[in-house]
């Protein structure tokens, strides 16, 4: 199989498992260990990962599904009447928030490339009465927006799910304005998974499988051009034995705890430079 080809089913099964995330209540998939086809859709790892927004204003209930890892909208320095992209939007839950933040006299684009969720966050924004919030369909390797378009960027526990992360740094310095920043929120890792994990599909949706190592991570932002990286808010993910059993035997489990391997919740900030047109120079993107 080649990578494409790969990359392509990787992607296509994520916005299956989503889509099914999509269809049923908010209140069920908050409150369930269970996805929206039963157990072992991965919504149960995405529930010990998500922080709490209910205290945060802007929160709306409709649009919580529970899938972040971190609150990358308290740590964006949002400002009235900014411009904020979100990636992977969802049902619109970051939106709302940013949307609080910029007033009246801002604007929000969130982007997810799952039509079941376009439809909620749609749907959330009418009955809410948000006439500056917009959402578009597409792939954030590749966005449909014009460059230099966002004053932030934000995006909660969603690039570990893109099969080539380099791509989208790449279009985030694209549609950020000249000095404009990001705050994103994902899952990274520091040890090896177990190698079977790749092959699970409901791990791979559970922001597990997709992560990379943390300074790869960090290493790709600074080779797209970004500068003032910082990580502003971590914290370790614990993957109850309950979880790891029902993808690896009892020894399995145990030698994977011994490990030394982290799961992690990075929140992330970088900026991009106020000069220049072109996130990388010749080679440095080799």
């Amino acid at each position: 199989m080649n990578t494409m080809t790969e990359n392509n089913q990787v992607k296509k099964m994520v916005q299956e498992k989503y889509a099914a995330i999509a269809s049923q209540q908010a209140d069920e998939n908050r409150a369930s260990c269970c996805g929206a086809t039963g157990c072992g859709t991965g919504t149960e790892v995405y529930n010990i990962m998500s922080d709490d927004y209910t205290e945060l204003e802007g929160y709306n209930k409709d649009a919580d599904l529970g899938l972040g890892c971190g609150l990358p909208t308290e740590y964006a320095h949002i400002k009235e009447g900014d411009t904020v992209l979100d990636l992977g939007s969802g049902a619109g839950n970051d939106c709302f928030i940013a949307r609080r933040l910029v007033g009246e006299s801002g604007k929000v684009l969130g982007i997810d490339f799952t039509p079941e969720m376009l439809r909620l966050a749609r749907a959330n924004a009418e009955k809410l009465g948000f006439e500056n919030i917009e959402f578009y369909q597409g792939d954030i390797e590749n966005m449909p927006l014009k460059d230099g378009i966002a004053d932030v960027v934000v995006s909660n526990c969603v690039l570990n799910l893109v099969p080539h992360k380099e791509n989208v740094f790449k279009e985030i310095f694209r549609v950020l304005k000249p000095g404009a920043h990001f705050s994103i929120s994902d899952i990274v890792l520091e040890g090896a998974l177990p190698g079977k994990w790749k092959e699970v599909a409901e791990l791979y949706a559970g922001c597990v499988s997709g992560a990379i190592q943390k300074d790869e991570y960090l290493d790709i932002i600074k080779r797209s051009g970004f500068e003032n990286v910082e990580i502003q808010k971590g914290k370790i993910i614990q993957i109850p034995d309950s979880i790891l059993q029902q993808y690896l035997t009892a020894e399995e489990t145990e030698a994977f705890k011994n490990s030394g391997t982290r799961i992690s919740s990075i929140t992330v900030n970088a900026t991009r430079p106020s000069g220049g047109t072109s996130c990388c120079a010749p080679g440095c993107c080799d």
